[in-house]
């Protein structure tokens, strides 16, 4: 019987493709994720304390530094907040838009991002912003805008801060209004970033009493097209402060890293 083994093909050695090797997620970051899915789906509501560092090891069948790890990322990113003594623990809090606001601060502080970068997206976003809000106009936030507009022309001998806190106002007002909460959350943060720029340079030029007057009368009108050309306008005529403001802010941190060096 002719097997034919003598004319048999040897297997070829085919070199294989670089796989990329599977990185497995540490513990903590593992505890992390789980943790944070708990108190979005709402097993934990704001308030509520989660369990102490030995019951979640139990729990997760992991040690307590890896819980620790777990528990100081998800206080970083706003998810609970820690209180020592007696009583202390992990704390689950209720997010809002200021973690955002803290970390477009964060990103300015160490040049991530920049005021002629925060400019240019501003005048995209807050000139949509107001042709939305000009469509949503109700009786309550008539009021708001009036009253807010009302309360900023009045603060001229106010202090900065507060001068300053009482001209955001009618942007935040609007940026509630609009009805999309991504928008909502830019102007919130970009309010921060500025905020801290005029505050540290003491920018007393920011704008005039009465310059939102144009924006909050198109809004209650309902006018949407009126609205959006007026915060456009807006935005352009700040912009000339907004980058004054950067300038003065690049060189005091400038002068403040040359007197710390010496």
């Amino acid at each position: 019987m002719d097997t034919r083994l003598g004319k048999m093909k040897k297997p070829r050695n085919r070199i294989p493709r670089q796989f990329k090797p599977i990185q497995q997620l540490r513990l903590w970051e593992e505890v992390a994720e789980q943790l944070k899915d708990s108190i979005l789906s709402g097993d934990f509501k704001p308030g509520d304390k989660l369990p102490s560092e030995r019951e979640l090891a139990e729990q997760f069948k992991v040690g307590r530094i890896a819980i620790r790890e777990a528990l100081r990322s998800i206080t970083n990113s706003g998810f609970v907040t820690m209180r020592y003594g007696a009583a202390g623990g992990a704390f689950v809090t209720d997010l809002t838009f200021n973690y955002l606001a803290s970390a477009y601060v964060d990103l300015f502080l160490s040049d991530k991002i920049s005021i002629p970068e925060l400019y240019q997206a501003r005048l995209h976003v807050e000139p949509e912003i107001a042709r939305l809000a000009a469509q949503r106009v109700t009786p309550e936030y008539a009021e708001l805008l009036t009253k807010a507009l009302e309360a900023e022309e009045l603060q001229a001998h106010a202090s900065l801060p507060e001068d300053i806190d009482s001209k955001q106002t009618v942007h935040l007002i609007l940026a509630e209004m609009c009805g999309n909460r991504f928008f909502e959350g830019f102007a919130r943060s970009m309010m921060a970033v500025l905020r801290k720029v005029a505050v540290t340079v003491k920018a007393d030029y920011i704008h005039p009493e009465g310059a939102h007057r144009p924006i909050v009368e198109a809004v209650l009108a309902k006018d949407p097209v009126g609205a959006q050309e007026a915060m456009r306008r807006h935005a352009v005529e700040f912009g000339e402060a907004l980058l004054r403001m950067d300038k003065e802010y690049r060189q005091k941190a400038r002068g403040d890293s040359q007197a710390v060096s010496q």
